[in-house]
């Protein structure tokens, strides 16, 4: 029997169960495709990643003796995904079609469309990459109105033996998050990112020539992402060797130093399965284990990121799919400022974020929460806009892990699926947990007045323009009666104040 199989872009998996036997009867498919380069504005060194990490994984697919056929975007017979299927199986005869589940909601419709068009055998699979099922949390959660995810991290430690003495957390308590909260000092010195030195020229001049849009910057002599299995082992293993003893107490820290800090800046090759979430955290506790440097603080929030959360969102998105793409429950209509494309704002903080982003195509996860997803929900941006925007410009963004951080986590427009409450805060967050206040225009000590920094105003303007919605929050009601014991003059001084802001988004 002669069977096709498809390998998406995000499905490099080499420890797949297909390929443990090389069968002459098996062709396999992977390509290049405008539908992927073309959904929204990518950055070009996520593009550039995806097709070098593709390609890698063909060479290596034709090196171990399989059958494959790798269409480059801009070969002549590269006629877009369904129709190279489509003349794949005309042209060898081909009886079974097999494809591993998709992780985005749109190509698991486009395939499964496609599938009752194909006049041969049709067969999913699973990607053998997830700790979880889709339906895992929907079924966890059934009954539910919101999902908690410190319940469902205990059942995955629980479940796979991490950090446990017997059915106990390690150390005896489950999260150490308060011990995670850290800014990172003057003094401390800023550890090195491994950066991998990788000449992308050719692929550069052919995305390039064939127009694809793409945002943000690349150094084609040096690109710096792992991009294939043997890379990415060796930047896991240079986090838990450098970074781990650290990570936990700075990883919620930023700082113009350093544009990765003790980050592992593993998430591009978990995302594209060329590593797994056990093989990362089995390294992680092997070196916890046999070192006398590293505190459970380090070790566990790690694990939480990659068995907890990442796990967690992946389940929110199959449990509200494909409604959670529209959800804005705050109503949030604002257009994006300009200066998210191109860094161009007074405000240090969402400068150097953004910046950052256009440069490296990544920033940690408390930047994206609190600088850019803060200033987004404060502003009342549409999550539609934030969407593509957190979906385009970081190489590690897939929208199963995008969309419920963005839509969920950071702008609450799915009205308390993931969080209980809203994740914001004014400048004193800001200042207190980087470096970025100093040396911007705006104060941010100072509520009103033009050198009052924006994200003060817009914190006391969102509550009261969401009273509504937050008043009878009980996480919430110290800022409600904050507010309500506000010097009314002031109150009005900072109501004006946010007036103005929201009505000069693109000049602050």
């Amino acid at each position: 029997m002669k069977t096709l199989r498809l390998i998406l872009g995000d499905q490099l998996n080499a420890e797949h169960s297909w390929f443990k036997v090389k069968d002459p009867n098996v062709l396999y498919i992977l390509m290049e495709a405008r539908s992927e380069t073309d959904y929204a504005p990518h950055h070009i060194q996520k593009v550039v990643g995806f097709f070098a990490s593709m390609r890698n994984f063909a060479d290596a697919l034709t090196s171990a003796g399989n059958n494959v056929r790798y269409f480059k975007l801009d070969d002549p017979d590269n006629l877009g995904f369904e129709k190279n299927i489509q003349n794949l199986i005309h042209a060898f005869g081909i009886d079974r079609f097999e494809y591993q589940l998709p992780d985005e909601y749109r190509l698991d419709k486009i395939l499964a469309d496609l599938s009752e068009t194909l006049d041969c055998e049709v067969i999913s699979v699973d990607t053998e990459h997830f700790l979880t099922e889709r339906s895992t949390q929907s079924d966890f959660f059934a009954g539910k109105k919101s999902y908690l995810m410190e319940s469902f991290y205990r059942s995955m430690r629980k479940k796979h033996g991490l950090l446990m003495i017997g059915d106990q957390p390690e150390g005896g308590k489950w999260n150490y998050d308060g011990a995670n909260r850290k800014k990172l000092p003057k003094s401390a010195p800023i550890p090195e990112a491994l950066e991998f030195d990788l000449d992308v020229r050719d692929l550069v001049r052919m995305i390039r020539a064939e127009e694809v849009r793409t945002i943000g910057n690349i150094d084609p002599h040096s690109f710096k992402w792992p991009t294939s299995r043997r890379e990415a082992l060796e930047l896991l293993n240079y986090f838990a060797e450098n970074l781990l003893p650290l990570f936990g107490t700075y990883q919620d820290a930023m700082d113009t130093r350093g544009w990765s800090l003790y980050h592992s800046r593993l998430s591009f090759a978990l995302n594209l399965k060329m590593i797994s979430p056990l093989t990362v955290v089995q390294r992680c506790i092997q070196e916890f284990r046999q070192r006398d440097d590293i505190e459970l603080n380090q070790i566990e929030g790690f694990v939480r990121q990659i068995i907890g959360w990442r796990e967690y969102m992946r389940g929110i998105y199959w449990a509200h799919m494909p409604e959670f793409g529209t959800m804005n429950f705050l109503k949030a209509k604002r257009k994006l400022p300009s200066y998210f494309w191109d860094g161009n704002t007074k405000m240090n903080c969402i400068k150097h974020a953004v910046t950052q982003s256009l440069d490296e195509a990544y920033a940690h996860h408390i930047q994206r929460l609190m600088i850019t997803g803060n200033f987004g929900l404060l502003a009342g941006i549409d999550p539609h806009e934030l969407d593509r925007w957190y979906l385009g410009i970081y190489i590690d963004a897939i929208e199963w892990v995008e969309m419920p951080n963005t839509r969920g986590m950071s702008q609450f427009a799915d009205g308390g699926i993931v969080g209980t409450k809203p994740y914001n805060s004014s400048a004193n967050y800001v200042n207190k947990m980087s470096n970025y206040c100093s040396g911007c225009t705006y104060n941010y000590k100072e509520k009103v007045g033009e050198n009052a920094c924006p994200f003060n105003s817009l914190y006391w303007n969102f509550y009261e323009r969401h009273e509504n919605e937050f008043k009878k929050n009980p996480r919430i009601g110290m800022a409600y009666r904050n507010l309500d014991r506000m010097d009314p003059e002031q109150r009005n001084k900072i109501r004006d104040r946010a007036e103005w802001v929201l009505e000069n988004l693109d000049q602050l």
